[in-house]
């Protein structure tokens, strides 16, 4: 682990729990896939835990993210609650998005999150808009865009990097590489440096370990400072890893990746037992208080499944709400 930055205990622990936490929903999630309880598919964010929680948890409430396709574990990072993730998955009108967004639409924005997007690097411009916004309006907020190693080859990034650079806008493109476009290596489709492709703009670009919460905030609180003063755009380039195929029913993966490479990531680089490892030997947490904690967690993803299983489906008279603006009677 990298050396900590100047936090308390309870702000370990904390990460801790979220990164459970996000482990804990992806494994109900799946299963409602498997027993066919939940429509759609869904995309697992397992693995790649320290990403989203070493990140969010340097941001303010008031901050903006925007997600992606497998975007579940951004939205419980930034303060989503289990009920209303499972309601959204699960199509019930007490979801983030009364149940019309799924997995790959969830928006919640009392606490800043703009929204998954399902379509690849969709959220770019949504995140550089924010970002413009909050320094139009004099605000000191900052926008962290998460999108895949795949979506580097998407135009708009080019387009959104060069406004950022010119503008000199307060937003931190979080690349998370997993090394995998979905169902091919990521150097078999990246030509070059992903890094360099974002300082050929004259953005300042860091690479950093994945799995390591401590070095991903780290890196993350010294970015978003430097961003509210104005010093951004920022470029992290996050080397991760995740442990289920690009969406819940890739499950014969041999044909791309090896049994053994995923063993090698679950047992020798697996965030949370990284982290774990850590508290107990700082004397943060023992391993009976973990062990309570990851207990507590699971009863309440089980309490907010149960609970989602049995909520209502929005009302037939909602199918047109929320779908078009009426433009004429806006304007009026």
């Amino acid at each position: 682990m990298a050396d900590a930055p100047k936090h308390n205990a309870e702000d370990y622990l904390r990460m801790y729990r979220q990164m459970v936490r996000i482990r804990t929903f992806e494994d109900n999630a799946n299963q409602l896939y498997l027993s066919a309880k939940m429509p759609g598919l869904t995309h697992m964010y397992s693995g790649e835990e320290a990403v989203a929680v070493g990140i969010c948890e340097a941001l303010r409430t008031t901050d903006k993210i925007t997600s992606t396709h497998r975007g579940h574990g951004h939205c419980v990072a930034k303060g989503a609650e289990f009920k209303e993730m499972f309601c959204e998955l699960l199509g019930k009108e007490e979801g983030y998005c009364r149940g019309k967004g799924g997995s790959m639409h969830i928006a919640d924005q009392s606490n800043g999150n703009l929204g998954a997007n399902a379509i690849v690097g969709g959220s770019m411009g949504i995140a550089t808009g924010a970002a413009f916004t909050a320094k139009l309006l004099g605000k000191d907020d900052v926008t962290v865009c998460f999108f895949g190693d795949g979506a580097t080859a998407q135009g708009l990034w080019y387009e959104v990097m060069n406004m950022a650079a010119l503008w000199k806008l307060p937003v931190i493109y979080a690349c998370e590489n997993n090394g995998y476009s979905e169902y091919t290596k990521t150097d078999e489709i990246a030509a070059g440096s992903i890094m360099a492709r974002a300082e050929a703009f004259g953005i300042e670009s860091h690479q950093v370990d994945g799995q390591d919460v401590l070095a991903v905030n780290a890196l993350t609180e010294k970015l978003v400072e430097r961003a509210r003063k104005g010093e951004g755009p920022f470029f992290m380039e996050l080397m991760t890893y995740r442990y289920h195929g690009h969406h819940v029913g890739d499950i014969n993966r041999e044909y791309y990746r090896s049994k053994d490479e995923e063993k090698d990531w679950k047992e020798n680089r697996d965030p949370i037992i990284r982290f774990r490892s850590w508290l107990v030997a700082e004397g943060i947490a023992s391993e009976e208080e973990v062990e309570a904690m990851n207990a507590e967690i699971k009863d309440d993803a089980k309490a907010a499944v149960d609970y989602a299983l049995s909520a209502k489906y929005p009302d037939q008279s909602e199918v047109d709400m929320h779908v078009f603006t009426d433009v004429t009677h806006a304007l009026a």
